[in-house]
């Protein structure tokens, strides 16, 4: 591929077509490039250009008319055309020196066709010329990509990507890793490394927030700079840019943005490595956790020398499970497998991630299609809650369009590494409702009542409370297949609101009364007193907690 390649008027004066042809103004920007050819013959028609063409006319549209001719002409610059060609014969037959005067003053060739020609055949011809390099361009794009990826497969992946970009572009290539050693290709001077690498470090802390994006364009000393940033999971984890000492082209961004994508894809594959590593070395976190560790000395040989740090800080332990959607293919529903397992890996990278971006130090271990994550607090000084919703909303937009559900809990705050089981416990706990409540993310903090129902460990106890308080409408919907115990609970949710009651049943106001009468008289017509309004509020959790697959 030749980097430097367009199609000029230079060049196309060569050409068959142009062999009677000649420059009557604006000879010195013979060196533009046409983008494409149009014939314009009417007055106005600014709209329809988008820059870099070449026209031709007849002169239909102006004729002998130097007004209707000068707003041709501004109309032209305006849209910053390549040049205008004008056929001598039926409209004009010659151009007058004040409309030379005119095109030459706005820097605009103008070619003169003294013979009729057919404009059919010019269009056919350069456009022709365009398309096959446009096509020759796309092969070639296709062949350095292919090479890219090779190359991300060998020992010296990213060099070796480098040096092939530099090649296909021939442009200063420079690449800074957001960990590592900055690369040059070829090497600069001194000072032009260290000025290209405050230069890209100034554009990064500016953008630092973001995710990795579009290529940003910048001039500097007479170069055009393209940078790219590099990364995945929506975290930057390198700078890639091309200066070049001539104006950008379209292969340009795409050869870059390969070389971007190749190094990603390198980047990630030794991140999934060293996350399967980390990974089996974590094993020790579900011994924590089932309290198979119960001396902190062992915990600190595997933590290390950051033990006393952490150990004083505040964590959560959170429990994030990933399933198939229900539209998923026929293997929804399957049991777990290796293929999940490589999954689950993929997605405790990604968690890892986003759990650092948001400050908070990740203690991660799979279990089946759930990750536990033990998440210590790095600004104890600033609420946590809304810190971990942030990072449970980046996490999910992460995944989104990918065919797999979330569901997360969080136990309550704690301290020190042994005391870690009791939030991990509420976070299973929590989880368990997920369903129940129809969240997709839930605090243990917030599910209220269920706190206390969840240390009755006497099943029976509550099935007695249950029935005793709620058994004439249970029994009442399952003979008759009635909804009284929905509407009940919706009811008290509402504080009573017949119209919110009604609205979020999606029933009219007559059908809730009759209901509301069905109830008073199964439960007695001071149900809504309040000490026994607040047992009918409990006895319907702990109905939900004894029936999690019944929806209310």
């Amino acid at each position: 591929m030749n980097p430097d390649y367009s199609l000029t008027i230079a060049d196309i004066m060569k050409r068959p077509a142009f062999q009677h042809a000649y420059v009557a103004a604006g000879a010195d920007s013979l060196h533009r490039t046409v983008r494409w050819v149009h014939i314009v013959e009417v007055i106005q028609f600014e709209e329809l250009l988008q820059g870099g063409e070449m026209i031709l006319t007849t002169g239909a549209a102006f004729k002998n008319n130097t007004h209707l001719f000068t707003n041709y002409i501004a109309q032209l610059v305006k849209r910053n055309v390549a040049c205008l060609g004008i056929e001598m014969g039926h409209y004009i037959s010659d151009v007058p020196a004040e409309w030379l005067g005119i095109t030459e003053n706005n820097g605009l060739p103008l070619i003169i066709f003294p013979k009729p020609v057919r404009f059919i055949e010019i269009t056919q011809d350069i456009h022709a010329q365009i398309i096959n390099q446009h096509h020759h361009d796309l092969q070639e794009l296709e062949r350095i990509s292919r090479e890219f990826h090779r190359l991300t497969l060998t020992s010296q992946g990213v060099g070796h990507v480098l040096q092939l970009l530099q090649s296909s572009t021939h442009a200063q290539v420079i690449y800074l890793p957001i960990e590592g050693q900055p690369h040059f290709v070829p090497a600069p001077s001194d000072k032009q490394a260290r000025h290209w690498m405050e230069l890209l470090k100034a554009n990064a802390e500016k953008q630092a927030d973001d995710a990795p994006s579009a290529p940003l364009l910048l001039e500097d000393d007479g170069q055009t700079l393209i940078i790219q940033p590099v990364g995945a999971m929506g975290k930057t984890w390198a700078i890639l840019a091309i200066a070049l000492s001539r104006k950008p082209r379209q292969h340009d961004y795409l050869i870059l943005d390969s070389a971007s994508l190749s190094i990603a894809q390198d980047l990630l594959r030794k991140r999934y490595m060293e996350e399967r590593k980390l990974y089996s070395q974590t094993l020790w976190v579900d011994d924590l956790l089932h309290l198979r560790i119960r001396d902190e000395d062992q915990i600190k040989a595997f933590v290390g020398t950051a033990f006393k740090k952490l150990n004083q800080l505040t964590y959560y332990a959170c429990l994030i499970e990933f399933e198939r959607e229900a539209a998923d293919d026929l293997r929804s529903g399957a049991a777990y497998s290796v293929e999940d397992d490589s999954l689950g890996i993929h997605l405790s990278l990604t968690v890892r991630s986003v759990f650092e971006q948001h400050l908070f130090h990740p203690f991660i271990t799979l279990q089946n299609n759930r990750l536990v994550v033990i998440a210590f607090d790095y600004l104890p000084g600033k609420p946590a809650k809304s810190r971990l919703q942030q990072t449970f909303a980046a996490l999910r937009l992460l995944k989104t369009g990918e065919p797999w559900k979330l569901t997360i809990s969080v136990g309550r705050p704690g301290k020190g590494f042994l005391q870690a089981y009791h939030s991990y416990q509420e976070a299973i706990q929590a989880l368990s409702l997920t369903s129940t409540l129809r969240k997709d993310v839930l605090f243990y903090d917030d599910i209220g009542v269920f706190q206390l129902l969840f240390n009755i460990t006497d099943r029976g106890l509550l099935e007695t409370f249950v029935y005793g308080s709620l058994g004439p409408v249970i029994e009442h919907d399952r003979t008759k297949g009635s909804e009284l115990l929905r509407t009940l609970k919706v009811y008290l949710d509402h504080d009573g609101s017949k119209q919110e009651t009604a609205g979020r049943l999606f029933i009219v106001r007559q059908s809730l009364y009759y209901r509301l009468d069905q109830i008073g008289s199964l439960l007695g017509p001071d149900y809504m007193e309040p000490e026994k309004r607040l047992s009918l509020q409990v006895a319907i959790r702990a109905y939900q907690l004894l029936h999690p697959d019944k929806e209310l």
